[in-house]
């Protein structure tokens, strides 16, 4: 592909963007969602901060360093504090997303730049600024190929987020535009993250938010050391999306640039109710909204859903395993369980997704009953909805539609619901009051302060 009709590759204009935003912050609805997305994320780094696979993340790494592990009386190197952060934040599956795609900017962007900040002692406003960049650039990223990604067997948020990260740290270190440019390039190499994940409920789905931030920590640290990268790497002829889209659709490269800097895409950032994959959270509301009307699990001979076709091959197939779930990871991405549980229990939290749970014969009995069959007119993914459609025993059958994702830009989450959230994943993680009042005023503290980063309320 050749260049823009500007001459200035597409990491360049980005780069431009970005670096204006140390002297120029964005407006006050995206810092809005950036104090929004820190308080999540340190909620779930908490919550997850006993779980098997963020200790052997931090067994894995080196001690030195001065950035907070969030969560553990432990400090890290910026690389190795993104990398147990944005793998915590990420493990349970309840960090944001950006609607309309399947990309998690958040758990990604927010542990690189805030691990720069606390590691060089920058200031609020800069960390402010690299979420903003990062931020932004994955969800206009998200949008170049919607699905394609997937479909070519790769992660987006692994291998957009290692992108977004790179500018986010990049932005917070004050470089210039043709140096962040090369930061992307660099990251253009480091990215990866396959979707085999999906086979056994494995952890690595966990790690790739963790892996796309600490790459782009380096790659940030890289391009300011003055290590060169392609600054073609996003449109190029063997760039970014030739390699992750196995090459079979026509990126849309306009949704990086248009309005960059004017319409800001990451405004419509949307937080999970639930701790699963995005898709099935609207089918957990239809679940409750039947166990609501009075229906028991008892009284259920069969439920049908009706689906969108690109959700099908993570979220419903194969039909026996969705139905079997593994462990509690796989059933994450169980539609057939993450209904049967609901309607057991009442409820869809982290309580829910337990190994424990995931072999409950009388949850497992349900899921069996649950199957689903494809609407063509379904609107994913540009909306996710969710339906079901109860047999009873009576014969009578019972349905329930959900229009929307909620926590999403049709039905977004009160500040008082995200409080709610940040309060129970704190608690879950073994946290107090105290500990939980200190860690919030802190979070409300960042982003814009003139104050060096300090994350040291958060480390428990």
């Amino acid at each position: 592909m050749s260049l823009p009709a500007s001459g200035a590759a597409i990491a360049e204009q980005v780069g431009a963007f970005a670096a204006r935003l140390v002297d120029a912050p964005p407006p006050a609805a995206v810092a809005a969602v950036i104090e929004r997305q820190i308080l999540d994320v340190a909620g779930l780094c908490i919550a997850a901060r006993r779980e098997d696979y963020v200790r052997a993340v931090l067994a894995a790494t080196d001690a030195d360093g001065r950035a907070t592990v969030i969560g553990h009386g432990l400090v890290r190197s910026a690389p190795e504090a993104a990398l147990a952060n944005g793998t915590a934040a990420h493990g349970e599956d309840f960090d944001d997303t950006f609607e309309g795609t399947p990309v998690h900017a958040g758990a990604v962007v927010v542990p690189a730049v805030l691990a720069v900040c606390e590691e060089r002692g920058l200031k609020g406003t800069r960390a402010l600024a690299g979420i903003a960049a990062g931020v932004e650039l994955t969800c206009r990223m998200a949008l170049v190929t919607p699905t394609a990604i997937h479909r070519a067997g790769f992660h987006p948020t692994a291998v957009i987020g290692a992108l977004g990260a790179a500018l986010g740290a990049g932005t917070a270190l004050g470089l210039d535009a043709r140096t962040l440019a090369s930061a992307l390039g660099i990251a253009g190499s480091m990215a990866g993250g396959i979707i085999e994940y999906l086979a056994e409920g494995t952890w690595t789905k966990r790690l790739h938010a963790g892996w796309a931030a600490h790459c782009g920590v380096r790659a940030a640290h890289l391009a300011a050391a003055g290590f060169a990268g392609p600054r073609t790497v996003l449109e190029g002829r063997h760039g970014f999306f030739h390699a992750f889209t196995n090459c079979d659709v026509t990126p849309d490269l306009a949704q990086i640039t248009d309005d960059l800097g004017r319409d800001w895409r990451m405004a419509g950032v949307a937080f999970k109710p639930y701790p699963c994959g995005t898709m099935a959270q609207p089918f957990i509301d239809c679940a409750l909204a039947l166990r609501a009307s009075g229906v028991a699990p008892e009284d259920i001979e069969a439920i049908q859903c009706d689906v969108g076709e690109g959700t099908v091959h993570r979220l419903w197939e194969p039909l026996t395993d969705k139905q079997h779930p593994a462990n509690a990871y796989a059933a994450k991405f169980s539609v057939p369980y993450a209904i049967a549980v609901a309607l057991v229990d009442g409820a869809a939290g982290l309580g829910q997704f337990t190994d424990e749970r995931v072999r409950d014969p009388r949850v497992i009995a349900l899921a069996e009953r649950v199957s689903y069959r494809v609407d063509p007119d379904n609107e994913y993914p540009a909306n996710y909805t969710g339906h079901l459609a109860a047999t009873l025993a009576s014969g009578e059958v019972r349905e329930h539609r959900q229009p929307h994702l909620r926590g999403g830009r049709r039905e977004p989450l009160s500040d008082a619901e995200l409080e709610r959230k940040f309060e129970a994943n704190a608690r879950f993680g073994g946290w107090d009051d105290a500990e939980i009042r200190a860690a919030r005023a802190r979070v409300r503290e960042i982003p814009g302060s003139g104050l060096a980063v300090d994350l040291g309320p958060l480390r428990g």
